[in-house]
């Protein structure tokens, strides 16, 4: 009685296979995981903005029509921000805190972080902006929200 033997595995021809599908969805994925990290911090970053500017209106209404004359009184006891939280512009400039005073009149340094209108006689008093003048992803300026 003779007994034959399969042999239990896979050929090397059909784990080339394996290796070479899954190089292609591996080139396929990663640039898209890239892009959705890049969309996330942009969104963060916009998310962030609105924050300072409802913390700002916040702050204008109970001063009764006046702004800070920097953004940073926004976190004091916390009353209206713990943080100034983080301008994000990502592949541009690092993620910053920082808020620098001027007149958006005069235009951006494009130097990252935010910039705050501190200028009462400026017609964007009170206002903040991302300062960079780079697009985000769909091809809009940063200094444009």
């Amino acid at each position: 009685m003779k007994i034959e033997r399969r042999s239990a595995g896979f050929t090397l021809i059909e784990l080339m296979i394996v290796v070479a599908i899954i190089g292609i969805l591996a080139a396929i994925a990663i640039p898209k995981f890239a892009e959705l990290i890049r969309k996330s911090s942009e969104g963060a970053s916009k998310g962030n903005l609105g924050s300072l500017r409802s913390a700002l209106s916040i702050y204008y209404g109970d001063m009764e029509g006046v702004y800070p004359g920097n953004p940073a009184a926004l976190t004091i006891a916390g009353k209206y921000l713990t943080a100034i939280p983080p301008a994000k512009t990502p592949n541009y400039h690092p993620d910053s805190s920082a808020i620098l005073l001027g007149s958006f009149a005069f235009g951006l340094t494009d130097a990252g972080a935010w910039i705050y209108d501190s200028a009462s006689v400026d017609a964007n008093y009170g206002s903040v902006y991302v300062n960079c003048t780079h697009t985000d992803s769909k091809g809009s300026t940063w200094e444009s929200y």
